[in-house]
């Protein structure tokens, strides 16, 4: 916990309410119940920052399980093509501390938040992270060859976002992106000079 919780638990009031959070809600590894929910989502929120604390947050969607759980304390998400900024992995590069938040939308509303500390894994390092040849050919072929790079996080905490605050969506199968002739979906916001 950092000195702005306790900080502001004192002056609120919510130090006894924090504490059994602490005590009963948050673990610094992966339970099977957390692996397994890992497993099952398609997208994931994450949050960086750069040496000088310059935040970014961003989305990383894909199959069921594209967010592999190596062991208790260690999982990996692969890194697609994007638009070539580099913003989370530039903020990785320069601050290690990464924040995840897997967020069941569609059945029971529940989140998962997971800090740690990340580091970029090339395809041809994916064996220092103790995968086998095996294991490797197994998630390149799953991964079709998209798949550029990978992040790997070391687990430092690991807790419950419940349900109260998170919308109820129904789960729809992805259909043909309709463009409409008149917008550049690369300039939805209209900022290209």
């Amino acid at each position: 916990m950092s000195k702005g919780e306790k900080e502001l638990q004192k002056k609120y009031g919510t130090k006894r309410r924090a504490d059994a959070f602490y005590n009963n809600q948050m673990i610094d590894f992966l339970n099977l119940r957390m692996k397994e929910f890992i497993a099952a989502r398609d997208l994931l929120f994450i949050s960086t920052s750069d040496a000088a604390g310059n935040c970014d947050a961003s989305l990383r969607a894909g199959e069921p399980g594209f967010v592999r759980v190596l062991d208790d304390t260690t999982l990996i998400y692969p890194e697609y093509r994007g638009n070539g900024v580099m913003a989370s992995m530039g903020n990785i590069l320069e601050n290690p501390h990464i924040g995840l938040m897997f967020i069941d939308f569609t059945e029971d509303q529940t989140g998962l938040h997971i800090n740690g500390a990340a580091r970029i894994v090339e395809n041809d390092a994916l064996h220092t992270l103790g995968l086998t040849e095996v294991d490797i050919q197994s998630m390149q072929k799953i991964e079709r060859g998209r798949a550029e790079r990978w992040v790997a996080i070391d687990v430092h905490e690991a807790y419950i976002h419940c349900s109260k605050h998170i919308p109820v969506m129904k789960k729809q199968m992805a259909g043909p992106i309709r463009k409409s002739p008149e917008k550049n979906r690369g300039d939805y916001f209209g900022v290209k000079k």
